[in-house]
């Protein structure tokens, strides 16, 4: 694997405009490839910004804290994963693609004071039963140390897949007692989008929510994920695992129940009818 090492983190803005262009008939590359890109991008040295992190920790429920929260580094390193996901060469268009799950695995609590080195490559195509799936892996290190690691399972829906679209029946098991409930507002796509950098109009944009199937925007998954986190702050240990598996997706606005039990797992569903968004394991 050829490793390109990048004197910063690209701008997210041109980015976008080339997975625009992408979609658009004879500007996009002509043939995919059916192999991912053997590369890893590498940017060292990343900071924190204070205030991005405050911004942060407002928007997902976390406490104001010099501490990074443990999907925090998954923001930092987005632009290095949107780079990687906006090539030429990787074979599928970043639109449409869905963000399955997510795994964090936190080796020790992380510090603002902490510059960062991030590598981000993907990893593992293989075939799912409504289409094809792939691995987004990222790490961060500190003086040459591992000290996190993110994994984003992406799934591309294709016609003819191997299950022949046929739901998996553990997608919706019965929902467990709700610890909590919380009012989702719209506001969640616009605040989240701000501070990831993740600004795909299916979160943003009434009309851009309906381009792609939807009657409404949806929530970002990670915002799922973090303002979950956030509720068991306090609970957690200084290293652990984190699977989450994005369900459903979460409309907005919405109700939703959060529910946890004491053998680390967790759960977010709709309030009123129990259909699962989000189901996680912590370890």
């Amino acid at each position: 694997m050829t490793e390109v090492v990048l004197p910063g983190l690209p701008a997210t803005g041109p980015l976008y405009r080339r997975a625009a262009i992408g979609l658009a008939p004879g500007l996009g590359p002509a043939r995919r490839s059916d192999r991912l890109p053997d590369v890893e991008l590498v940017v060292r040295g990343v900071t924190v910004d204070r205030e991005h992190l405050i911004a942060y920790d407002r928007v997902c429920g976390f406490r104001i804290s010099d501490a990074l929260p443990a999907t925090y580094p998954h923001v930092l390193a987005f632009p290095l994963a949107l780079r990687l996901m906006t090539a030429p060469e990787f074979p599928f268009p970043l639109a449409g693609l869905v963000h399955a799950a997510n795994r964090i695995t936190v080796h020790r609590p992380l510090h603002a004071d902490e510059p960062l080195d991030f590598s981000v490559r993907a990893a593992d195509l293989r075939p799912h039963e409504r289409g094809r799936q792939l691995d987004v892996v990222c790490t961060a290190s500190v003086g040459g140390d591992v000290v996190w690691r993110g994994v984003s399972t992406y799934l591309r829906r294709e016609r003819g897949g191997p299950g022949g679209g046929r739901r998996d029946p553990g997608d919706r098991p019965a929902p467990p007692a709700p610890s909590a409930l919380w009012r989702v507002e719209p506001r969640v796509g616009t605040d989240y989008a701000r501070v990831s950098g993740d600004r795909n109009p299916i979160h943003t944009s009434r009309l851009g929510a309906r381009l792609l199937g939807f009657p409404r925007p949806i929530a970002h998954g990670m915002w799922s994920k973090a303002r979950c986190l956030a509720a068991l702050a306090g609970r957690l240990p200084d290293a652990y695992t984190v699977d989450v598996a994005f369900k459903l997706p979460l409309p907005l606005p919405s109700t939703v129940a959060f529910s946890a039990t004491p053998a680390w797992t967790f759960a977010l569903s709709d309030a009123r009818t129990g259909r699962p968004h989000l189901a996680a394991e912590l370890s």
